[in-house]
């Protein structure tokens, strides 16, 4: 009989993956912030939380390529 430790266990993987995930939708939302302000833009409070909240890798990449042309915090976000 094999033992499974629970760091090989398939539940064990989906949480580590889990977090791996998390940590690069942190890592990407603040770009969109240092992007944004490395160009001299304010971010107000409520733009840093509606970055913050996205979890979406693929919006976040979307809202960073905008936050690149953007002259106001909010414009990443107009196109939604």
């Amino acid at each position: 009989m094999a033992t499974q430790y629970f760091w090989r266990h398939p539940l064990a993987e989906q949480v580590r993956e889990e977090g791996r995930e998390q940590g690069r939708a942190e890592a990407r939302a603040e770009m969109v912030l240092r992007i944004l302000e490395w160009r001299g833009i304010p971010v107000p409070q409520d733009v840093r939380e509606r970055v913050e909240a996205c979890t979406d890798l693929d919006r976040l990449e979307i809202l960073a390529r905008r936050a690149l042309h953007a002259t106001a915090a909010q414009e990443p976000f107009t196109e939604e």
